[in-house]
């Protein structure tokens, strides 16, 4: 299942819009990105969506980091270690 979004992005014409992710018309449009922040903030909060911000170029602001497979810690637990 694919996971609820919601963005604010700059639009082309000037300001920032807040749109749903995979959407094509934006929500609602702000002349500050301040004010898309709040309003898409609360949009998000009530969805229960994530809440993603970009940043004028439209990266993504904070990305969160990825997640990495980590190792399994040596040696693995439950082993008696022989010292020889």
């Amino acid at each position: 299942m694919a996971r609820k979004t919601h963005h604010v992005i700059p639009n082309p014409l000037g300001g920032w819009d807040v749109k749903k992710g995979g959407g094509k018309k934006s929500i609602k449009h702000f002349a500050t990105k301040q004010d898309a922040i709040t309003f898409g903030r609360r949009i998000s909060k009530n969805q229960n969506s994530e809440f993603i911000i970009h940043k004028k170029n439209g990266d993504i602001q904070n990305p969160k980091p990825r997640k990495t497979k980590k190792s399994p810690p040596y040696p693995p637990k439950g082993t008696i270690l022989k010292l020889i």
